[in-house]
């Protein structure tokens, strides 16, 4: 069939708040021109993040009802870890209400002066939680996965030859851990193959390096293997994501991705020493070991959210509905990251926007325009989320400006993703009346949540 329609029927509704132009350039220069101090109220597309934006099932629903919320032992940690153990085959879990808590414990341990941490490309919250325990975070994306433009089936993969290059000028010794993130958020969303992971896991046990995986999206990088990887088109995505997560020392997630709930997330790992240093962390900083900074409800509402995301129907649904979008751009002309990842379509604002400088934030004014134009909320990838600054004060940009668009999991339909385009579109034929910004206030650390912009004159 040439339409995949949802696997799913719309049971609940919620009323979307529809806006004008008008108010819309009021609202933005309200909130600085950062679509993260909008109010949701004023949104009518929200595609800042999938992160806890999903649609819960019926039997998600049904678990919350069962969650069991023992402050000890409760029933509902114990189906929770089940399904983690199931899966990544890891047998110490700890819960954590949510990814970044999982890495704030994680590198807090593992961290400090004078140590790297390796990865295909961290995102955000994982960059800031290494910088913040004192540690360096090196990125080692492939050479493909750093072009928009060029189609190739796995971008997201780590350099391996840079890996090697980098145990060797760092040092083994200096090298806490190799991250891989699947699939590659920073990196438009792009899968890494079975054969990347699988040979980055031998260089990092051949120089005693840990090997761990952020594993927020991994059904969507598990299916993308399947598709695409030979070897693998007649295994079950369960059976993919258990070779995976076989690979690995320990993984972090947010199960606010993959697992289509709407907070929480976990550690798990191999090493029982370190577990017991990462428990001592959590009881002081999230809560008791049996619910981590969660009430039993999230607990049964994740377990039964990772057994629902490796159902390949719906996989089949959401990494074509990514597809059905970006294909309507690149037709045309929109420049995109290509191939579409699994869980946005990112614009590659450098090639959308070429008359503005990334030191003037050319992601950060597209974001801009498409909020005034449709009320579409989406979030700069570039030189506001990972700029960094020289001695002398000039911006070190990263290799790609990007504005990512993240779709909620079972929340839009078609209609809505069509709208998404012709705003997109109706900007892009406008696009040499858009202006750069500066930035008017920054924080120290993840400064793109609460930064304040003005246009440029």
């Amino acid at each position: 069939m040439k339409t995949i329609i949802e696997p799913f029927r719309i049971k609940s509704v919620e009323p979307i708040r529809f806006t004008t132009k008008e108010e819309r350039i009021h609202i933005i220069q309200k909130a600085y021109y950062n679509p993260f101090l909008i109010h949701a109220d004023d949104v009518l597309i929200d595609l800042l993040t999938d992160s806890g934006t999903s649609a819960m099932s019926s039997a998600q629903w049904a678990g919350i009802m069962m969650g069991d919320e023992s402050y000890a032992g409760s029933k509902s940690f114990y189906h929770f870890e089940e399904a983690i153990q199931k899966i990544t085959g890891m047998p110490y879990v700890i819960p954590t209400h949510q990814g970044r808590a999982s890495e704030k414990i994680l590198f807090t341990i593992l961290g400090g002066k004078g140590k790297f941490f390796l990865s295909n490309t961290f995102f955000d919250t994982t960059r800031a939680n290494i910088e913040f325990a004192g540690s360096t975070g090196i990125d080692l994306l492939n050479e493909e996965g750093k072009h928009p433009s060029f189609i190739a089936p796995f971008k997201g993969n780590i350099d391996l030859q840079a890996l090697e290059k980098c145990i060797g000028e760092k040092g083994a010794e200096n090298i806490m851990m190799c991250m891989i993130t699947v699939t590659n958020n920073s990196g438009g969303g792009q899968p890494v193959s079975m054969d990347n992971i699988r040979k980055a896991s031998e260089i990092c046990r051949r120089n005693g390096i840990l090997f761990y995986l952020d594993a927020c999206r991994f059904a969507e990088n598990c299916f993308f293997i399947k598709k695409r990887e030979k070897g693998y088109e007649h295994k079950s995505t369960l059976e993919i994501a258990q070779e995976m997560f076989s690979y690995a020392d320990g993984c972090t997630m947010s199960a606010k991705k993959d697992a289509f709930a709407n907070i929480g997330g976990f550690l798990a790992m191999r090493d029982q020493k370190t577990i017991q240093e990462c428990r001592n962390l959590l009881i002081i900083t999230e809560g008791f070991p049996t619910y981590g900074g969660l009430a039993g409800r999230d607990l049964e509402a994740i377990a039964i959210g990772l057994e629902e995301v490796l159902h390949e129907d719906y996989l089949t649904y959401r990494i074509r509905s990514i597809e059905y979008m970006g294909n309507k751009l690149i037709e045309a002309g929109v420049p995109i990251i290509r191939p579409t990842g699994g869980h946005a379509v990112y614009l590659d604002a450098k090639d959308f926007l070429p008359h503005i400088p990334p030191y003037q934030y050319p992601g950060q004014s597209l974001c801009a325009a498409l909020y005034i134009q449709g009320g579409i909320r989406g979030v700069e990838i570039g030189s506001v989320m990972f700029g960094k600054y020289e001695d002398n004060g000039h911006l070190i940009s990263p290799p790609m400006e990007l504005v990512r668009l993240a779709v909620p999991r079972r929340v839009y339909t078609q209609s809505h993703i069509d709208y998404v385009t012709e705003i997109i579109i109706d900007v892009y034929k406008k696009r040499e009346q858009l202006k750069g910004m500066k930035i008017t206030y920054e924080a120290p650390y993840l400064r793109h949540f609460t930064a304040r912009f003005e246009m440029m004159a």
